[in-house]
């Protein structure tokens, strides 16, 4: 089963070659493959709700941090407090 993360990134990915396709289509110009790589990063964000976002935060410096992988801070070991 493919992940929504990775359903994401391949409709993405097939977005920017089929919008870099017309651009090159009807610019006739290799110039518009340059901008390739930027098409995702056009749309980044407008899928996320703001609700699901987790904030971990440091009560002592804080330190803070969206990955789930940190439970501790790693500047002094403090336990992370979950704030949204």
């Amino acid at each position: 089963m493919v992940g929504s993360r990775t359903a994401t990134a391949l409709v993405g990915l097939l977005v920017s070659l089929f919008v870099t396709a017309a651009l090159w289509w009807y610019f006739d110009s290799l110039f518009v493959f340059l901008f390739l790589p930027f098409v995702p990063f056009l749309f980044r964000g407008l899928s996320e709700d703001e609700s699901d976002r987790r904030v971990k935060q440091c009560p002592q410096c804080g330190f803070q941090t969206e990955a789930a992988e940190f439970g501790y801070c790693p500047r002094d070991g403090t336990r992370l407090e979950t704030r949204r």
